[in-house]
C-alpha cells in the first residue's frame, strides 16, 4: 500500500463557498460521520505525476475528471502516515449527473470466511467551509484553510 495519494476538492463559490466531500463506503464507516470525510482521492502509482495520479483517481470514483483551472493546495500529512497532495478546481456538476460508486469486496462479518461487495464512496455532498470542517478528516482540513485563503485573494 502506497504512503502517497492524491485528489481534488471540487468548489463553488455561488452562492457561497462549497466543497464537495466523500464519504467512505463499508461497514468500518457505516456510523462514523465527523473526521471521517474526505476529497476524493486514491493512491498514486510509481512514477506518476501528481496531478495526473489525482484526475485519475478522481474520474473513477466519481465517473467525471472536471475542467477548470487546477489549484494547488499543496500537501499535508495524515496521522497513519499517508502524504496526500490536492488540488483544488472550481467546477459545477452537470444537474444531469448520477453518482454511482465503484464497489470493493471484504470479508464481513470478519473470520466469517463469506465476502460482502461495498461501495467505495457511499455519499457526496457539498458542504460549506465549517460543516465541512468538521466532516473531513482532521489532517485534511488545511486543505480547505488553504482554498478559502486563495477565494479571498481570487475573488
Amino acid at each position: 500500500m502506497s504512503n502517497l495519494s492524491a485528489g481534488i476538492l471540487l468548489f463553488n463559490r455561488k452562492p457561497s463557498l462549497e466543497v464537495l466531500l466523500a464519504h467512505p463506503g463499508g461497514p468500518y464507516w457505516w456510523d462514523k460521520d465527523e473526521g471521517a470525510w474526505s476529497i476524493p482521492k486514491g493512491e498514486v502509482e510509481d512514477g506518476e505525476d501528481l496531478l495526473d495520479a489525482a484526475k485519475r483517481e478522481f474520474h473513477e470514483e466519481l465517473g467525471f475528471t472536471p475542467e477548470g483551472e487546477f489549484i494547488d493546495l499543496n500537501s499535508v500529512k495524515q496521522k497513519g502516515g499517508k502524504t496526500v497532495y490536492c488540488w483544488a478546481v472550481e467546477y459545477q456538476i452537470p444537474d444531469d449527473f448520477i453518482f454511482a460508486p465503484n464497489d470493493f469486496e471484504m470479508e464481513w462479518p470478519p473470520n466469517s470466511g463469506k465476502t460482502e461487495l461495498f461501495p467505495e464512496i457511499d455519499r457526496i455532498e457539498y458542504l460549506g467551509p465549517f460543516e465541512a470542517r468538521k466532516k473531513i478528516n482532521p489532517a485534511q482540513r488545511e486543505f480547505i484553510s488553504r482554498l478559502i485563503d486563495y477565494c479571498s485573494r481570487n475573488q
